[in-house]
C-alpha cells in the first residue's frame, strides 16, 4: 500500500494511492478510521486495517478521487514524537569525507519544527553559507517498540519514505558538538510525498538492502548507493535505538545518505528512491529578519 497526505479543502488528510486512478482521501473512503496518516499509524496500520482501507478506496468512483499529478502534497505528518538521524552510515560517503567509519552509529535527534513536505522550500539560514542536502530512506515505526531484536526489527516498521536531511555544514565545522544545532533549522527535514508500507517495500525479500537511494541536484545525479552499502543496517539501527528508548508509531529513523550535495538559493534538491518515490524541494534564501 502507498499512502500520502494531501491538502483537501484547506485540511491535511491521508490518502490511499489507487493504482492507475488517483488518490482516495481516507475521509471519503471511510469514517471509521482516523483521517490523518499519523492517526492511522497510531491506530496500528496492520494487515486487517490495510486490507479494509484498500478495498474501500478501490470502491470509490473516479469523481471522488484526486489526480495524483495535481494533488497538493503535504508532509506525511507534522508531529512525530522523535526523529533520529544517522551520520556517515554509508561506507562510500564516509570515505568521500575522509572520515573513519564509526564503530557505532553516530546519531542525532531532530525536532518537528524542521519538517516540510514535497514541493515546500528549503530555507537557507542567513548566518550559514554552506548547507547540504542528503537523500535518505526514512524508516517509519508502526508500533510501540522497545528492546527490539534485530531479527524482528523490520516488523516494527509501518513503512519507508523518501527523506531530504539538511545540514549547516559550516556551523558543524566549528565544533563537532554543534551537530544538533547544525541539523535543526526550520525546513531541514523534508519527507514524503509517499509512505510505502513495509510489506510492499520488501517486495517478498527479507531485507531492504536492494533499495537504491539517490541524491539529485538540479535534475542531475549527485550520488547513489543501495541500502546494502550501509555500515549499520536498518535492522541494527532499529535494535540499537530501541534499546536506548521506546519508539512510538510515526517515529522516524533517517539512516544516512549515500552523498550530501551543497545547495544554494535557486537550486532544487531531490531524493529519488527506486520503487518508492521522488521527493523534490526548491531552495531559497529568505531575507534575514530585521
Amino acid at each position: 500500500m502507498r499512502l500520502s497526505t494531501i491538502e483537501l479543502e484547506g485540511t491535511e488528510v491521508a490518502a490511499v494511492h489507487v493504482d492507475g486512478r488517483g488518490l482516495a482521501p481516507v475521509p471519503e473512503a471511510t469514517d471509521e478510521l482516523p483521517p490523518t496518516l499519523l492517526g492511522l499509524l497510531r491506530g496500528h496500520l496492520d494487515d486487517t486495517v490495510r486490507t479494509e482501507l484498500a478495498a474501500r478506496a478501490a470502491e470509490l468512483p473516479d469523481a471522488d478521487l484526486v489526480d495524483a499529478a495535481t494533488a497538493r502534497y503535504r508532509p506525511l505528518y507534522r508531529e512525530p514524537v522523535k526523529i533520529w538521524g544517522i551520520g556517515l552510515n554509508y561506507r562510500a560517503h564516509a570515505e568521500d569525507l575522509a572520515e573513519s567509519h564509526p564503530d557505532e552509529p553516530a546519531s542525532f535527534i531532530k525536532a518537528s519544527h524542521t519538517i516540510i513536505g514535497h514541493g515546500d522550500a528549503i530555507e537557507l539560514p542567513w548566518h550559514s553559507s554552506y548547507v547540504t542536502a542528503e537523500a535518505e530512506l526514512g524508516l517509519v515505526f508502526g508500533v510501540e517498540s522497545r528492546d527490539v531484536d534485530e531479527h524482528d526489527a523490520l516488523g516494527h516498521l509501518a513503512g519507508v519514505c523518501p527523506v531530504l536531511d539538511q545540514t549547516a555544514v559550516d556551523i558543524l565545522q566549528r565544533n563537532p558538538r554543534f551537530l544538533t544545532r547544525s541539523k535543526n533549522y526550520p525546513t531541514f527535514f523534508s519527507f514524503g510525498p509517499v509512505l510505502v508500507t513495509i510489506d510492499e517495500a520488501l517486495g517478498g525479500r527479507g531485507s531492504l538492502e536492494h533499495i537504491n537511494v539517490a541524491t539529485y541536484h538540479n535534475g542531475r545525479l549527485h550520488r547513489e548507493d543501495v541500502v546494502s552499502g550501509m555500515r549499520h543496517t536498518p535492522e541494527q539501527l532499529i535494535s540499537l535505538h530501541t534499546q536506548m528508548m521506546p519508539f512510538s508509531p510515526g517515529d522516524i529513523i533517517s539512516p544516512g545518505s549515500p552523498g550530501a550535495v551543497p545547495i544554494e538559493d535557486g537550486d532544487v534538491a531531490e531524493c529519488r528512491i527506486e520503487g518508492i518515490g521522488t521527493l523534490r524541494n526548491p531552495v531559497v534564501r529568505p531575507e534575514p529578519a530585521r
